[in-house]
This record gives structure tokens, C-alpha cells and sequence, in this order.
């Protein structure tokens, strides 16, 4: 079975290794000088409605009116710009029961948006309990990430549900720690001249390894040597017949010949340098599992409204938003596909390798994740998205040998809908709510996955 964390040492070495690929300076697309790093503002909630009971002292036969739900929120106020909002609170193991709504001033006209509806999430995105992230300490509740374009005014309220005893939470409360984090996404990756969390210089250790890329861009585009150069913004497509040369550097060789036979074509892969990946903010290091047996399909949740050019700075919103604000190693996704059809390297690791992800708590190991960029719960998919669904699923499941069409068989790590330690039979493409109880991927995208099962099979050239 393969390592469960690569150490940063053993990726620096393959670095070193992989130097004779690496392309001349000038195409390695070194860091401009004028790129500005993302930035994250975090604003405590504080209390803006009633949260104790009225009673009248002294009045016989007067008993406490009922308590009123909790109120958190921000007043209307001026803020540093921001692209994407999400609320977080200290105990990931405690639940966000209410309704959580923003409204923010577009920097381009400065209106007011309506009120808008924030997913309150709940852990079902989220490393398993005995996961590596688990043990650091900074793990956070949030809610679902909200895309809103550049902005610079907020205004946030939060109520818990009135709730009974039975619920299991206690009624009218909120979580403690509740705080608006407000994410800019930053032009581009900040490279070597800062740390990457607060716009510090970078210490003298984190100097360039090969010309334009610190170590940590390195180490994660040393990932996906022999697939691309390092340094490359992009792994190429490849047909069917190329592509089966990657089943040696996903499963070690040994893949069956009769299993090689079905590796779908290779789709082509924004690398996480392509998209800007501030590289300094993850965790050193990959987690790993032994092979990948499903997909879980998923909606980020984070809205619909962004223009396909702006999905590289949605994707770092959402990276900072999970590493910074939520506190996980890196991004959770192991990919994701934008409403253009886009593909998008997700967490660092290597693109097809088995990289250990935090996207559907209970059943990360032995799985892959795939945001579908925006919320498609009313809105249905574009068939763009789903055709690029079909096609990465169609070889990276093929790297591993595996029926788009078929069930497969995981063990649960904990969850809302599986005990830990149980078997639990599922389709090998399935969506978030198959493991976990959440509306993710939303109804209208949930409805598209058998005929994307379909579609990734015949992409396989299975019969």
C-alpha cells in the first residue's frame, strides 16, 4: 500500500530529478511582478436580536415567554474588496441550524445585492474524523462558500432555527466563534515573494528551487512529472490509445493489459500553477490512499454567477476559503470542472495518482471528488460540464481499472448516514448525497448522473 503522507524532502528529491524536463525560464511563466496575493478578512458576528426569554418579575402566574431564536450578524459596513463570503465557528463537530444570509456592493456599480442564501453545509465536505487534517487543531465549522464578484461593502445575518430538544441541537442557538470571512482572490499566485497568508517576504528557506517556482510550486508541479514539464499551466489531452501509458504512474504497473484497454482519453488538466495556486498556504506533503474505486460528483455550492474566465479566481477563492478560513491541509476537491467544461487540477498530489481529498466525509479514502463549479440545485448543469465529468471520470477511472457503469464497495470512515466501519455498496459515479446526507450535488445535477455513467463507459470503449 502506498504511503499515507509523502514527505516534502521525497518531492523536492523527485523535483531534482525531474530538473532535465524542466522547460527554459522564459516558458516556465514565472511570476509577474505586479501579481497581488489573496487576502482574507475575518469579522466576528455579534449579537443583533433577542436571545433570552421575556419575563415579567413579580407577576403571579407569569411564566417566560418562549426563548427567540439566536441572531448573529454584521451591520452594513465598508470592507477591504473580497470576491467570495462564508461563515465559520470554532467546533467542526457542532452544526449550523438556521439560515445565513449576506448581501454585499458590487465594486463595478456600487448597488446592494438582494439578501442571498448561504448553504449552511455542515461538515458533509470535510476530511473524515481520523483523517491527517483532523489532527491539526485549526479545523473549523463552515457553510458552503458564496461566489459574489468583487465587492466592497457586506451586511450578514445569521438566526438559528427555533429548534426542540429533539432535534438534537439546542433550540434557538447558534454555534460560538461565528465570523464572515471575506476572500479576495488576488490576481494571480503570489510565488516567491511572499509566505502566501499575510503578505509577508518569504523566509530565506523558501528561496527558488528551479527559476520562477519556490519549492512548494516544485513539489506540487513535481506531481505530475512525466505527465507535463515542470512548471506547465496545463497537462494536454491525449486519445484513448496515448493515454494508457499514464495506468504506470497511477497503480504502479499493475494494471491488468485486458483493464488497460479501457482507460478513457485524457482530458486536458489546468494544473494548479496554471490556475494560481498560492502553494505556500497548504500543508507540506500528500496524503494518499491505495487505489481510486468511485467518484463522488459534487456542486460547490458557491453560485452560479461567474463568467467561465473568472473560474481560476473562484477555484483560489475556494482554496483559501478551505485552507485559511476552514482550516484543512489544502483544497478539498481533487478536481474541478468549470460551466464552460473546463478542467481543473484540485488537490496537490498528481493528477493520477490516488491523492487522499476532504470533499465527502466518511468516504475520502479510495475515492476521488469533482466540484461542479456553481449551485445547481434549480439551475441544471451545462451539458459542457457534464461532458468533461465524463471524460475525466472515463480515464482517471480507467487508470485504476474501474466500470463507470458499476458498484462498487466502500468502508465508511464515520458520517451522518453510515457508521464507521460499515460496508456500504454504492454506484462507482456518485453523487455527494449518496454517501452523505446533504442536498449536494443539488437535484438537477444529481439527475444527470446515470447518463454520465453512460457517457464515461462508452468514452472507456467498454461494450
Amino acid at each position: 500500500m502506498r504511503g499515507f503522507l509523502a514527505s516534502s524532502i521525497g518531492v523536492a528529491t523527485a523535483a531534482a530529478l525531474a530538473l532535465p524536463l524542466v522547460l527554459p525560464t522564459s516558458a516556465l511563466a514565472a511570476v509577474s511582478p505586479d501579481a497581488v496575493a489573496g487576502s482574507t478578512q475575518s469579522l466576528p458576528l455579534a449579537p443583533i436580536g433577542p436571545a433570552t426569554a421575556d419575563r415579567t418579575p413579580g407577576v403571579p402566574g407569569m411564566s417566560a415567554s418562549p426563548r427567540l431564536p439566536e441572531t448573529r450578524g454584521l451591520a452594513a459596513r465598508d470592507v477591504k474588496t473580497f470576491s467570495l463570503v462564508g461563515v465559520v465557528w470554532d467546533d467542526v463537530a457542532t452544526q449550523l441550524h438556521g439560515r445565513v444570509q449576506v448581501r454585499t456592493r458590487s465594486t463595478a456599480t456600487a448597488a446592494w445585492s438582494d439578501w442571498q442564501d448561504v448553504e449552511t453545509h455542515n461538515g458533509e465536505h470535510a476530511a473524515d474524523p481520523d483523517a491527517i487534517e483532523r489532527g491539526s487543531g485549526r479545523i473549523r465549522g463552515a457553510t458552503a462558500p458564496l461566489w459574489v464578484g468583487e465587492s466592497d461593502g457586506v451586511e450578514v445575518r445569521v438566526q438559528a432555527e427555533p429548534g426542540t430538544e429533539t432535534t438534537g441541537h439546542a433550540p434557538g442557538r447558534l454555534p460560538s466563534g461565528l465570523r464572515i470571512e471575506l476572500v479576495d482572490p488576488g490576481l494571480t499566485s503570489p510565488g516567491a515573494g511572499t509566505d502566501g497568508k499575510n503578505g509577508r517576504p518569504a523566509d530565506d528557506d523558501k528561496g527558488e528551487v528551479v527559476p520562477g517556482m519556490t519549492m512548494e510550486m516544485a513539489e506540487a508541479s513535481a506531481a505530475n512529472v512525466p505527465h507535463a514539464p515542470m512548471g506547465a499551466n496545463e497537462i494536454i489531452a491525449l486519445d484513448k490509445a496515448d493515454s494508457t501509458a499514464d495506468a504506470a504512474f497511477a497503480s504502479d504497473g499493475d494494471l491488468a493489459e485486458a483493464e488497460a484497454a479501457y482507460i478513457g482519453p485524457r482530458p486536458r488538466i489546468v494544473t494548479r500553477k496554471g490556475w494560481g495556486a498560492d502553494e505556500s498556504l497548504r500543508e507540506p506533503g500528500f496524503g494518499y490512499t491505495s487505489k481510486v474505486k468511485a467518484a463522488f460528483v459534487h456542486h460547490s455550492a458557491s453560485g452560479n454567477n461567474y463568467a467561465c474566465k473568472d473560474a481560476p479566481a473562484v477555484l483560489r477563492s475556494l482554496y483559501r476559503y478551505h485552507v485559511v478560513s476552514s482550516g484543512w491541509r489544502d483544497l478539498g476537491y481533487n478536481f474541478a470542472v468549470d460551466k464552460c467544461g473546463t478542467v481543473y487540477e484540485g488537490r496537490a498530489g498528481g493528477v493520477s495518482k490516488p491523492v487522499l481529498g476532504a470533499h465527502t466525509m466518511g468516504f475520502n479514502t479510495d475515492s476521488m471528488g469533482i466540484a461542479v463549479l456553481g449551485t445547481y440545485t434549480s439551475t441544471a448543469p451545462p451539458k459542457a460540464a457534464l461532458d468533461a465529468v465524463a471524460r475525466l471520470t472515463a480515464w482517471k477511472l480507467g487508470l485504476f481499472g474501474v466500470d463507470p457503469r458499476a458498484k462498487t464497495t466502500l468502508k465508511s470512515g464515520g458520517g451522518n448516514r453510515f457508521p464507521k466501519g460499515q460496508s456500504v455498496k454504492l454506484n462507482v459515479i456518485s453523487g455527494h448525497r449518496d454517501g452523505f446526507a446533504t442536498e449536494c450535488p443539488g437535484k438537477r445535477l444529481y439527475a444527470q448522473l446515470p447518463p454520465t455513467r453512460t457517457a464515461s463507459a462508452k468514452l472507456q470503449g467498454r461494450p
